[in-house]
């Protein structure tokens, strides 16, 4: 099950260096780093139940189960990759 409440130290902190981290990359690149970082933290985790809860409660609705229910994705960069 999914533990959604607050754990971090120093949330500001993560904060700034995820934005930080993100500096000088291009769209595609900051996109690439965010998917690896996911990546990592869902290996971290390692429980596909808590994993799938995590990405219905990002995607605000459920999560299709393959890939024939899928739509095709346009990455959007994020809002703080422009700045």
């Amino acid at each position: 099950m999914l533990d959604t409440q607050p754990h971090m130290q120093d949330c500001d902190d993560f904060y700034e260096s995820l934005i930080a981290s993100h500096n000088g990359l291009t769209p595609p690149e900051s996109h690439a780093m965010n998917a690896r970082l996911i990546l990592l933290l869902a290996n971290h985790i390692g429980d596909q139940a808590t994993l799938l809860q995590a990405l219905q409660l990002a995607r605000g609705t459920p999560v299709p189960t393959g890939a024939a229910d899928m739509a095709p994705v346009t990455p959007v960069a994020p809002v703080h990759a422009a700045a």
